[in-house]
């Protein structure tokens, strides 16, 4: 028994850290084929490994045989022995369906991207890989609606018949709609969208300086990363609360008389949608935080507002937009088709952009090798479609490389949801 004590921890030890790096491992090498797949337009396809089962029978046996002393005496010798078997049994299951759907081909969120960012991932890495375009501000634009927009803010109209000769039928919008209408119009007149895509070549540049402009003012420590927070009010009449229910309003609400009218007026904080500065927004005025309001309205969940503003750090290129995410799906297609057909280059920064520390700035977000034969300096490297890829781990941008695929192994693992399993083929394997 003394035996089995000692054996069970070290061989509990040694397994957990053999079936750890088995599964990591896989899954790196899952990644880096799958970018081999994008690159040549094939199928992207993962499958995971949702449980490892493994049994340990510790056995230990005791005995004696005669001493080898011929006739002389009768003595014994005593015998221990003890052997340790392992059976693991592994369930692989493919990734499809739902599963599917919500881990690759769903953009990621938004705070996703924040709780990275407070992680120490450089901002620039961030985007160029989690990004596909950034939609910039432009404040010279004329605000005017001609008089369709005008039109439009009043009622949707409807025609019937292929000529359309029957009257229109008009269905009226509140006040609230039509302020909707008439602010995505205008954001829409106002807006440039620049793609993250190589092949674009204007875009491209914009958006790797608008990145490059961000990561200048992170490494100042003065890029803030937060939700904003609104104050959204109500007035109801005193006499519809009654004492219970204004005990209950006051769990969740400020509540403040107004004897003038007789009512209650009720105030709640909301948190908003992510907002990246170069300024604490917790000290914007009720004004600029409706305006901030504005342009994070209407709030979508993979969308990514910021604002620059000027007299902060990175101020003498004040800019505004948002950046549009994308999903892990989209995110392979960049990094394959960049070996290929739509390789990345340089983008030097803007003139206005503050120094970047040691001038980072490489060429490629994720910089793969492929070669004909086995790298003799790669410790991950897969063969697919003949060739060999691995990472690019030479001078200048070791590190860059080194943690650009993390961020991508760990992007792989944010996916994660709890679809159901149920229907879906599987593989056991037992030893």
């Amino acid at each position: 028994m003394p035996l089995t004590g000692c054996l069970s921890p070290i061989t509990l030890n040694r397994a957990v850290i053999v079936y750890d790096e088995a599964v990591t491992r896989a899954e790196s090498e899952q990644l880096l084929i799958n970018i081999a797949r994008a690159q040549h337009h094939q199928p992207i396809h993962f499958t995971r490994v949702p449980s490892i089962a493994a049994t340990f029978d510790f056995r230990i046996n005791a005995g004696g045989t005669p001493a080898l002393t011929g006739d002389a005496g009768g003595l014994l010798m005593p015998l221990f022995g003890g052997s340790v078997a392992e059976n693991p049994t592994f369930t692989i299951v493919p990734i499809e369906g739902e599963e599917f759907t919500k881990r690759l081909l769903t953009p990621f969120h938004q705070s996703k991207l924040t709780l990275l960012l407070r992680q120490h991932f450089d901002v620039d890495l961030l985007l160029r890989m989690m990004a596909q375009e950034v939609r910039l501000q432009h404040h010279n634009s004329n605000d005017a609606l001609d008089n369709t927009h005008e039109e439009k803010e009043h009622g949707f109209r409807l025609r019937h018949g292929r000529h359309h000769k029957a009257a229109p039928h008009v269905i009226e919008l509140t006040e609230e709609q039509k302020h909707r209408v008439r602010l995505r119009s205008q954001r829409h007149q106002k807006q440039v969208a620049y793609r993250n895509s190589p092949s674009d070549m204007s875009g491209y540049e914009m958006f790797r300086r608008v990145a490059l402009h961000l990561s200048a003012i992170q490494d100042q420590r003065q890029l803030y990363v937060e939700p904003l927070t609104f104050e959204r009010s109500w007035t109801i009449p005193a006499a519809a609360v009654s004492a219970e229910g204004f005990q209950a309003l006051e769990k969740e609400f400020t509540v403040r008389y107004n004897p003038q009218d007789n009512t209650y007026t009720l105030s709640k904080q909301i948190l908003g949608p992510i907002l990246i500065t170069n300024y604490d927004p917790d000290v914007v005025c009720c004004e600029e935080r409706a305006q901030l309001y504005d342009l994070t309205s209407p709030w979508i969940a993979n969308d990514v507002a910021f604002d620059i503003r000027p007299g902060y750090a990175g101020g003498d290129w004040p800019v505004q937009g948002s950046f549009r995410l994308r999903s892990f799906h989209a995110i392979l297609n960049f990094l394959g088709h960049a070996l290929d057909e739509e390789p990345e280059y340089p983008v030097e920064k803007d003139a206005r952009t503050p120094p970047i520390t040691r001038n980072e700035n490489p060429g490629m977000t994720l910089d793969l090798k492929v070669s004909d034969t086995v790298p003799a300096d790669s410790g991950l490297s897969v063969r697919s479609h003949g060739k060999y890829y691995t990472i690019n781990t030479a001078e200048p941008y070791y590190h860059w490389n080194k943690n650009a695929f993390q961020l991508l192994y760990i992007l792989f693992r944010m996916t994660i949801t709890d679809a159901p399993s149920l229907g879906v083929p599987s593989i056991t394997i037992a030893k």
